[in-house]
């Protein structure tokens, strides 16, 4: 009898504990919970500007900590708090924390900048400080034809040739007003896939989409503006010219644009011939650019002015005036007319057989 209690005792014990040990066991805490991985917005890949990078994770209140160098992210790297700008490749690694979480997978994400190459025939103009001969300018890097725009260019994208030396592909287009080398830049610009730079008062950049008239009233020229960051062909400023024709940082201080003597850059009253002649054909300047001095006067951007005092960033030009800038001389000017100083002006509706143009574009 005492043996079965004993039994009875023994098998009640194990039950006992048989149950604890199952509470036990169903009552310990779930295992943690784990960060979710962080995301990269845009994702990684390659692009043509430097991007803003935004770094997320789904779960509330986790701490994002990430690295530049490749390096594995930890609990003491940089706490991700607001997007920030990737202008050249690089790998960003992100992790989430969270008190009592575990830390979310590493998220890896490589962003390639490869800026969009110069077109053909540009070269690139770094940015610097010159003085205009009243006051200093800095200005930002951009890209700048090596040449007039030539009488084959403007045909393939206006569909005819003005010029008054006509039939000769390789000279500059002549006889362009203000108003038709603005035209010339947005429409090239579209053909290319470009943003167009310039718009007409309310009616956009496109312009098929402009009034009838809109370039045969010098007045209208203040109806046109200018998107500066736009990534299309444009006029340069006039202190862009100034700056590319004087040979940017590499400047030697020449009276024309690659040389004291005239002669050896510039297509001029006294060697012309009375024509224009084939660009490219005399001596470059210092940043390898063509005619700045001769053959054909170049339009650029600015209302004709005054030049301010003090120093200038990007200057852009008088706010009104009844003309626009010319610059560089022509085949029928004088020397001083050529050399890289000297300025004028004429109606936007001007269109002469010694006034052509040659564009820039941004630097991205």
């Amino acid at each position: 009898m005492k043996s079965k209690r004993l039994i009875v005792l023994i098998i009640s014990l194990l039950l006992i504990l048989l149950t604890f040990s199952c509470k036990k066991e169903t009552t310990e805490p779930e295992d943690q919970q784990t960060v979710a991985t962080p995301t990269f917005s845009p994702a990684g890949g390659t692009y043509t500007s430097a991007q803003n990078v935004i770094i997320s994770t789904t779960t509330p209140n986790a701490t994002i900590r990430y690295t530049t160098n490749g390096s594995e992210p930890t609990s003491s790297s940089t706490a991700y708090s607001s997007p920030f700008s990737v202008s050249s490749t690089t790998t960003i690694k992100a992790k989430g924390f969270k008190d009592g979480w575990t830390p979310s997978a590493t998220a890896s994400a490589t962003y390639t900048i490869e800026p969009t190459p110069p077109p053909a025939n540009f070269v690139f103009v770094q940015g610097g400080t010159f003085n205009n001969g009243t006051s200093d300018v800095t200005i930002s890097s951009f890209y700048i034809d090596k040449y007039e725009v030539t009488q084959a260019s403007y045909q393939a994208v206006m569909g005819t040739n003005p010029s008054y030396f006509g039939g000769n592909p390789n000279r500059p287009v002549e006889r362009v007003s203000w108003f038709k080398a603005i035209e010339y830049c947005n429409r090239r610009s579209v053909l290319e896939g470009l943003t167009p730079c310039y718009s007409y008062s309310a009616y956009g950049t496109n312009p098929d989409d402009w009034p009838s008239g809109w370039n045969t009233n010098s007045d209208n020229h203040t109806n046109v503006s200018c998107n500066w960051t736009a990534n299309g062909y444009r006029l340069p400023t006039e202190m862009e010219w100034m700056f590319a024709a004087k040979g940017g940082n590499q400047s030697q201080g020449y009276t024309y644009s690659g040389s004291n003597t005239i002669a050896d850059v510039a297509w001029y009253y006294y060697n012309s011939g009375s024509r224009t002649h084939n660009v490219g054909e005399k001596t470059a300047n210092e940043l390898g650019t063509f005619d700045m001095s001769g053959n054909v006067w170049e339009w650029v951007w600015d209302i004709y002015g005054s030049y301010p005092s003090g120093s200038q960033n990007n200057p852009t030009g008088a706010s009104s005036g009844s003309g626009r800038v010319k610059r560089g001389g022509s085949w029928v000017s004088s020397a001083n007319d050529c050399t890289v100083s000297f300025r004028f002006s004429n109606d936007a509706t001007n269109s002469n057989y010694h006034i052509g143009f040659r564009c820039v574009r941004v630097s991205p």
